[in-house]
């Protein structure tokens, strides 16, 4: 199994060690490169093409929110965000600006570590506090243009084939690939080629996307 890089951003040094400390007690991760600002942080990740960042909002230089989507546009390191203050704008910029996953510092060494792996492996990652948080916020700006929104979504879910819409059917419901597998008698590398296609047409980032779409769309009330 090849190592996962990670690149380190924030801007308190004590933060970045324990980081670095609690990653690297895994084998498989390996903290290539520190940075202490998001324009820093930004330079790092194109120098050394990290499999994914851990990134700080508040920042001195450039924010988090604003390196997370410079990143995400530039490049195909994926991004954590980890930060102190659970704050819903927070979380809504950091989704927003592409970040594939959202912590607080205060997780267990083993959620953080779980975390890497999960988006490393092409898995977004948000605890089920922080998902209803998303949905009930998507949903309530899809109500503003909610006849436009119905209708795209109902057009781009007929793009999808039988499996695919009853794939994301059973991700709607925050099963994971194996449950998935178990619930539509197919095995796990059948319903990772069903996912991605499906994310594909429908133009999604990843699994939260897929989840946000899918209540969207009205497949789970």
């Amino acid at each position: 199994m090849s190592k996962i890089s990670v690149v380190i951003c924030d801007d308190q040094s004590l933060i970045v060690s324990s980081l670095k400390l609690i990653l690297e007690t895994d084998e498989h991760i390996e903290v290539v490169g520190t940075a202490d600002n998001g324009s820093a942080g930004i330079e790092m990740v194109q120098k050394l093409n990290p499999t994914l960042a851990l990134m700080d909002i508040q920042m001195p230089q450039m924010d988090g929110i604003e390196a997370t989507a410079k990143i995400v546009a530039d490049t195909a390191t994926k991004v954590i965000v980890l930060t102190t203050f659970n704050r819903d704008d927070y979380l809504f910029d950091a989704m927003d600006a592409g970040a594939s996953g959202f912590l607080l510092k205060n997780s267990e060494p083993e959620t953080l570590i779980t975390a890497v792996h999960q988006v490393a492996a092409g898995n977004g990652l948000l605890s089920p506090e922080v998902t209803l948080k998303l949905i009930k916020r998507r949903t309530s700006k899809a109500l503003d243009h909610a006849g436009m929104q119905e209708t795209l979504e109902s057009e781009q879910l007929k793009t999808l084939t039988e499996r695919e819409f009853q794939v994301l059917h059973e991700l709607a419901k925050g099963k994971n690939n194996q449950e998935i597998a178990a619930s539509l008698a197919l095995s796990e590398a059948t319903v990772k080629t069903h996912l991605s296609n499906l994310l594909a047409k429908l133009h999604l980032r990843d699994r939260v996307q897929g989840v946000l779409f899918a209540h969207r769309a009205g497949l789970i009330q």
